[in-house]
Protein backbone atom coordinates (compact mmCIF):
# COMPACT_ATOMS: atom_id res chain seq x y z
CA UNK A 1 0.00 0.00 0.00
CA UNK A 2 1.15 3.54 -1.04
CA UNK A 3 -0.02 6.58 -0.39
CA UNK A 4 -0.11 10.74 -0.82
CA UNK A 5 -1.09 12.86 1.86
CA UNK A 6 -0.93 16.06 -1.25
CA UNK A 7 -2.47 18.37 0.68
CA UNK A 8 -3.47 19.00 4.76
CA UNK A 9 -4.88 21.76 6.14
CA UNK A 10 -7.59 24.51 6.76
CA UNK A 11 -6.80 25.97 2.87
CA UNK A 12 -7.48 22.43 1.17
CA UNK A 13 -7.37 19.03 1.99
CA UNK A 14 -6.74 15.53 -0.40
CA UNK A 15 -4.76 12.94 -0.10
CA UNK A 16 -4.76 9.62 -2.47
CA UNK A 17 -4.48 5.51 -1.21
CA UNK A 18 -3.43 3.26 -3.90
CA UNK A 19 -2.75 -0.85 -3.79
CA UNK A 20 -2.16 -2.59 -6.86
CA UNK A 21 -4.46 -1.26 -9.75
CA UNK A 22 -6.61 0.70 -7.09
CA UNK A 23 -6.02 4.50 -6.21
CA UNK A 24 -8.85 5.76 -3.45
CA UNK A 25 -8.71 9.84 -2.97
CA UNK A 26 -9.80 10.95 0.57
CA UNK A 27 -11.46 14.29 0.31
CA UNK A 28 -11.22 16.96 -2.40
CA UNK A 29 -10.81 20.76 -1.39
CA UNK A 30 -7.85 21.55 -3.60
CA UNK A 31 -7.31 22.92 -7.37
CA UNK A 32 -7.44 20.54 -10.29
CA UNK A 33 -3.50 21.31 -10.92
CA UNK A 34 -2.84 19.88 -7.07
CA UNK A 35 -4.46 17.06 -7.55
CA UNK A 36 -2.64 16.52 -10.88
CA UNK A 37 0.53 17.29 -9.29
CA UNK A 38 -0.13 14.62 -6.02
CA UNK A 39 -0.74 12.01 -7.97
CA UNK A 40 1.58 12.41 -10.18
CA UNK A 41 4.14 11.71 -8.00
CA UNK A 42 3.05 8.23 -7.39
CA UNK A 43 2.79 7.74 -10.88
CA UNK A 44 -1.21 8.21 -11.11
CA UNK A 45 -3.02 10.43 -13.32
CA UNK A 46 -7.05 11.59 -12.68
CA UNK A 47 -8.95 8.37 -14.53
CA UNK A 48 -6.71 6.24 -12.96
CA UNK A 49 -8.91 7.19 -9.54
CA UNK A 50 -11.56 4.02 -8.75
CA UNK A 51 -12.89 6.17 -6.14
CA UNK A 52 -13.42 9.44 -4.12
CA UNK A 53 -14.52 9.28 -0.65
CA UNK A 54 -15.51 12.04 1.32
CA UNK A 55 -15.20 12.76 5.12
CA UNK A 56 -17.72 15.62 5.77
CA UNK A 57 -19.03 18.75 3.82
CA UNK A 58 -16.65 21.58 4.77
CA UNK A 59 -15.26 23.27 1.64
CA UNK A 60 -11.93 22.74 2.37
CA UNK A 61 -12.81 18.72 1.95
CA UNK A 62 -15.25 18.91 -1.31
CA UNK A 63 -14.07 22.23 -3.06
CA UNK A 64 -12.66 20.52 -6.11
CA UNK A 65 -15.83 18.13 -6.53
CA UNK A 66 -16.43 20.11 -9.88
CA UNK A 67 -13.31 18.16 -11.21
CA UNK A 68 -13.96 14.26 -10.45
CA UNK A 69 -16.86 12.54 -11.88
CA UNK A 70 -19.86 11.87 -9.50
CA UNK A 71 -19.22 8.21 -10.67
CA UNK A 72 -16.16 7.80 -8.63
CA UNK A 73 -18.36 9.82 -5.26
CA UNK A 74 -18.62 7.73 -1.81
CA UNK A 75 -20.10 9.25 1.11
CA UNK A 76 -22.33 9.47 3.73
CA UNK A 77 -26.15 10.87 3.52
CA UNK A 78 -25.71 14.69 3.62
CA UNK A 79 -21.81 15.33 2.48
CA UNK A 80 -22.20 16.27 -1.02
CA UNK A 81 -24.86 18.09 -2.69
CA UNK A 82 -28.03 16.13 -4.14
CA UNK A 83 -27.55 12.97 -5.96
CA UNK A 84 -23.56 13.80 -6.63
CA UNK A 85 -22.60 10.42 -4.36
CA UNK A 86 -22.85 6.94 -3.81
CA UNK A 87 -24.67 6.19 -0.59
CA UNK A 88 -22.59 5.10 2.07
CA UNK A 89 -23.13 3.69 5.86
CA UNK A 90 -21.54 4.22 9.32
CA UNK A 91 -19.51 1.05 10.26
CA UNK A 92 -20.72 -0.74 7.29
CA UNK A 93 -17.88 -2.45 4.87
CA UNK A 94 -17.95 -1.93 1.20
CA UNK A 95 -15.46 -3.03 -1.44
CA UNK A 96 -13.74 -1.25 -4.38
CA UNK A 97 -11.58 -2.97 -6.58
CA UNK A 98 -8.81 -4.51 -3.92
CA UNK A 99 -9.44 -2.13 -0.96
CA UNK A 100 -12.57 -2.94 1.98
CA UNK A 101 -13.82 0.24 3.21
CA UNK A 102 -15.58 1.21 5.96
CA UNK A 103 -16.31 4.61 7.42
CA UNK A 104 -16.40 5.35 11.06
CA UNK A 105 -18.16 7.55 13.06
CA UNK A 106 -15.87 11.41 13.90
CA UNK A 107 -16.80 14.03 16.05
CA UNK A 108 -17.09 17.37 13.98
CA UNK A 109 -19.52 20.04 13.59
CA UNK A 110 -20.19 19.04 10.06
CA UNK A 111 -23.32 16.94 8.57
CA UNK A 112 -22.20 13.11 9.16
CA UNK A 113 -18.38 13.56 9.40
CA UNK A 114 -16.16 10.44 9.25
CA UNK A 115 -12.79 9.02 9.23
CA UNK A 116 -12.00 6.04 6.75
CA UNK A 117 -10.47 2.53 7.80
CA UNK A 118 -9.06 1.11 4.67
CA UNK A 119 -7.76 -2.27 4.04
CA UNK A 120 -6.17 -4.20 0.73
CA UNK A 121 -3.85 -7.30 1.26
CA UNK A 122 -2.17 -7.57 4.95
CA UNK A 123 -2.23 -3.49 5.53
CA UNK A 124 -4.45 -1.18 6.55
CA UNK A 125 -4.71 2.93 6.74
CA UNK A 126 -6.87 5.04 9.22
CA UNK A 127 -7.71 8.36 8.08
CA UNK A 128 -9.35 10.40 10.95
CA UNK A 129 -8.79 14.02 10.39
CA UNK A 130 -11.28 17.01 11.45
CA UNK A 131 -13.03 15.76 14.98
CA UNK A 132 -12.74 17.50 18.29
CA UNK A 133 -12.14 14.20 20.69
CA UNK A 134 -11.33 10.78 19.68
CA UNK A 135 -14.08 8.24 19.70
CA UNK A 136 -13.59 5.19 21.52
CA UNK A 137 -16.29 3.27 19.84
CA UNK A 138 -14.21 3.11 17.25
CA UNK A 139 -11.06 1.55 18.65
CA UNK A 140 -12.27 -1.89 18.08
CA UNK A 141 -12.85 -1.37 14.62
CA UNK A 142 -9.45 0.85 14.02
CA UNK A 143 -7.10 -0.44 16.43
CA UNK A 144 -3.41 -1.36 15.25
CA UNK A 145 -3.24 -0.08 11.76
CA UNK A 146 -0.36 0.01 9.58
CA UNK A 147 -0.56 4.06 8.81
CA UNK A 148 -2.03 6.15 10.52
CA UNK A 149 -3.30 9.87 9.54
CA UNK A 150 -4.56 11.82 12.34
CA UNK A 151 -4.93 15.49 12.88
CA UNK A 152 -2.73 17.59 15.05
CA UNK A 153 -4.49 20.44 14.60
CA UNK A 154 -3.08 22.77 17.22
CA UNK A 155 -1.58 23.97 20.13
CA UNK A 156 -3.60 25.32 22.80
CA UNK A 157 -1.31 28.26 23.91
CA UNK A 158 -0.85 29.41 20.30
CA UNK A 159 -4.54 28.80 19.16
CA UNK A 160 -5.12 31.27 22.36
CA UNK A 161 -2.34 33.54 21.87
CA UNK A 162 -3.62 34.19 17.81
CA UNK A 163 -6.31 37.08 16.97
CA UNK A 164 -9.36 35.02 16.15
CA UNK A 165 -12.55 35.48 17.57
CA UNK A 166 -13.69 34.15 20.87
CA UNK A 167 -16.25 32.15 19.23
CA UNK A 168 -13.67 30.51 16.74
CA UNK A 169 -11.37 29.78 19.86
CA UNK A 170 -13.87 28.32 21.73
CA UNK A 171 -15.56 26.23 18.59
CA UNK A 172 -11.97 24.79 17.79
CA UNK A 173 -11.83 23.78 21.00
CA UNK A 174 -14.76 22.20 21.60
CA UNK A 175 -15.67 18.21 21.20
CA UNK A 176 -16.87 19.28 17.52
CA UNK A 177 -13.94 20.93 16.80
CA UNK A 178 -10.18 20.18 16.07
CA UNK A 179 -7.78 18.04 18.22
CA UNK A 180 -4.76 19.79 20.36
CA UNK A 181 -1.37 17.78 19.51
CA UNK A 182 -1.64 16.31 23.27
CA UNK A 183 -5.31 14.81 22.60
CA UNK A 184 -4.07 13.58 19.47
CA UNK A 185 -1.05 12.11 20.65
CA UNK A 186 -3.19 10.63 23.25
CA UNK A 187 -5.82 9.35 20.91
CA UNK A 188 -3.17 7.41 18.76
CA UNK A 189 -1.41 5.57 21.90
CA UNK A 190 -4.99 3.98 21.90
CA UNK A 191 -4.77 2.88 17.93
CA UNK A 192 -1.41 2.02 17.49
CA UNK A 193 -0.51 -1.58 17.90
CA UNK A 194 2.10 -3.92 16.90
CA UNK A 195 1.42 -3.81 13.22
CA UNK A 196 1.77 -0.08 13.34
CA UNK A 197 4.50 1.41 11.24
CA UNK A 198 4.05 5.56 9.93
CA UNK A 199 1.57 7.95 11.93
CA UNK A 200 1.57 11.20 9.93
CA UNK A 201 -0.03 14.16 12.17
CA UNK A 202 -2.60 15.85 9.33
CA UNK A 203 -4.17 19.45 9.58
CA UNK A 204 -2.02 21.11 11.39
CA UNK A 205 -3.08 25.00 11.96
CA UNK A 206 -0.85 27.74 9.92
CA UNK A 207 -2.11 29.99 12.64
CA UNK A 208 -1.94 27.83 15.60
CA UNK A 209 0.88 25.26 15.37
CA UNK A 210 4.05 23.92 14.13
CA UNK A 211 5.34 21.05 13.04
CA UNK A 212 8.17 21.00 15.95
CA UNK A 213 5.49 21.77 18.47
CA UNK A 214 3.04 19.00 16.88
CA UNK A 215 6.11 16.30 16.97
CA UNK A 216 7.41 17.75 20.10
CA UNK A 217 4.08 16.69 21.68
CA UNK A 218 4.00 13.19 20.50
CA UNK A 219 7.32 12.57 21.76
CA UNK A 220 6.40 13.97 25.36
CA UNK A 221 3.28 11.90 25.83
CA UNK A 222 4.27 8.29 24.13
CA UNK A 223 7.20 9.00 26.49
CA UNK A 224 4.58 9.57 29.86
CA UNK A 225 2.81 6.26 28.49
CA UNK A 226 6.30 4.04 28.40
CA UNK A 227 5.73 4.59 24.36
CA UNK A 228 8.94 4.55 22.37
CA UNK A 229 8.15 6.64 19.94
CA UNK A 230 11.47 5.17 17.37
CA UNK A 231 9.38 2.40 16.15
CA UNK A 232 7.32 4.24 14.77
CA UNK A 233 8.41 6.94 11.54
CA UNK A 234 6.22 10.19 12.56
CA UNK A 235 6.16 12.74 10.71
CA UNK A 236 3.81 15.94 10.07
CA UNK A 237 1.43 16.20 6.70
CA UNK A 238 1.56 19.58 5.36
CA UNK A 239 -0.77 22.52 3.20
CA UNK A 240 1.68 23.39 0.80
CA UNK A 241 3.47 20.15 -0.56
CA UNK A 242 3.02 16.10 -0.17
CA UNK A 243 3.56 13.41 2.51
CA UNK A 244 4.44 10.32 1.06
CA UNK A 245 4.14 7.08 2.95
CA UNK A 246 3.76 3.51 2.76
CA UNK A 247 5.64 0.97 0.36
CA UNK A 248 5.45 -0.46 -3.07
CA UNK A 249 3.02 -3.69 -3.26
CA UNK A 250 5.37 -7.01 -3.80
CA UNK A 251 3.49 -8.35 -6.43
Amino acid sequence: MRFNIIASGSKGNTSVVIYKKTAILIDMGVSFSCLEAGLAELNLKTEDLSAALFTHNHSDHINGIRFLSPKIMYALEGTLPGTLSHIIELNKEFEIGDFKITAFRTSHDAVNPCGFLLKAGNESLVYMTDTGCFLEENLSLIKNPTYLVIESNHDIKMLLATKRTYELKNRILSDVGHLCNEDSAIAATQIIGKDTKEIILAHLSEEANTPELALAAYLKVFKHFGINSDDYLIRCAHQHHSTIGGHEDEN
